[in-house]
């Protein structure tokens, strides 16, 4: 489904969170949605390798990698993996590598930089946690929905057809 954050802001301005501005789109899908995934973890991909291997339909998963610009939490190795399982989309408070890769698999992707150094792989961190980056704060099972003007947040799933 396209989504258009734009029109979702002018619909539901009362019901809604906007991502700051400190995302980047990555991947082979310009818009996405789901119910979120949360995972928060420090430079290591552990649990994201973990997670992805799981039923994504209709889901997004948000990554709380702190903000790092030292390693990469996403690779084209497990986002493929997350695209194979269906998974919406993936939004990385962190790094990711092989950006040319990333481009070719569909699925949506927002990370606010890229670098060449791969993350650790020791399963360090928590999942379905709260977390907070760019101005709100993202509950397990809230609705994500992200182009490649921005991301909003919801509660609530959007009516939007």
């Amino acid at each position: 489904m396209q989504y258009n954050t734009s029109e979702l802001c002018d619909l539901f301005a009362d019901n809604i969170d906007v991502v700051e501005p400190i995302f980047t789109s990555f991947g082979g899908r310009e818009s996405y949605g789901g119910v979120v995934t949360t995972v928060k973890c420090f430079e290591d991909k552990g649990l994201i390798d973990i997670i992805v291997q799981q039923p994504g339909e209709g889901k997004v998963l948000l990554i709380d990698g702190g903000g790092s610009t030292r390693r990469a939490l996403l690779d084209s190795k497990n986002v493929q993996t997350a695209a194979d399982n269906n998974w919406e989309g993936i939004i990385c408070y962190g790094c990711i590598r092989e950006v040319e890769r990333l481009e070719d698999i569909d699925i949506g992707i927002h990370a606010i930089n890229a670098i060449p150094v791969g993350a650790d792989v020791e399963e360090v961190g928590s999942v379905d946690c709260a977390v907070n980056f760019g101005g709100v704060t993202f509950l397990p099972e809230d609705h994500v929905y992200a182009d490649s003007t921005g991301i909003v947040l919801s509660p609530d799933p959007l009516d939007i057809e």
